[in-house]
């Protein structure tokens, strides 16, 4: 999962792939260490070039940490709202979604945790983009376990509000745990998680038969 080091600021290397460079060491150093831990000479180090360099490219730290948030905030969105768009029953939606969050961090899994910063100075530009992706993610849960819980025939509100803190917290807890385990592919994982979710079910005891 490293980024190896390499002489990014030698003369030659095109400017766009250097570009690369710099933010895919950018986005290991914020989701390792988070934004207020992550420091500008350690990403230039990861690459080889300087800070005065970084500043040319991409600006301040801010700038640069929101050039790292935008494409896996958009590939996140993106990947749940088709994964919650394909036809299937219901019941398959919270593994679809996984799976497709797992396919879209594959090769740089600590993304997630570049679009999930709870360091991120509160009134500013990163802060704000951050909350914007959480609050469109959220509603798709929302209407994704409204539908679970209209399924079993459950319209209650605060079943709906109490199962997405639930999913919430699941989907951090998985990724958190994938990102320890690195040679579990996504799709290995994605079964890990259907066998979880088996296994939760046979737990859960079944309804009282109210004429038994």
């Amino acid at each position: 999962m490293a980024t190896p080091h390499s002489k990014a600021g030698t003369k030659g290397v095109p400017r766009q792939h250097r570009q690369q460079q710099i933010l895919a060491a950018a986005t290991q150093e914020f989701g390792t260490r988070g934004y207020a831990a992550a420091s500008l000479p350690a990403i230039a180090e990861r690459v080889g070039v300087t800070k005065t360099l970084l500043h040319q490219y991409f600006g301040t730290k801010e700038d640069l940490y929101l050039a790292c948030l935008v494409p896996v905030g958009d590939r996140v969105l993106d990947t749940v709202r088709t994964a919650m768009g394909r036809d299937g029953a219901t019941a398959h939606t919270p593994l679809r979604v996984l799976e497709s969050i797992f396919t879209a961090l594959e090769g740089q899994r600590e993304a997630w945790f570049v679009l999930y910063d709870t360091s991120l100075p509160a009134d500013g530009a990163a802060a704000r983009r951050a909350a914007e992706y959480w609050s469109a993610i959220d509603d798709l849960a929302a209407g994704g376990t409204a539908d679970l819980l209209r399924a079993t025939g459950s319209a209650d509100p605060l079943d709906a509000d109490a199962l997405l803190y639930v999913w919430r917290g699941l989907v951090a807890t998985l990724v958190r745990w994938w990102v320890k385990h690195p040679d579990e592919s996504p799709e290995a994982m994605t079964r890990r998680c259907a066998r979880l979710f088996a296994a939760a079910a046979a737990l859960t005891p079944a309804p009282a038969d109210p004429l038994g």
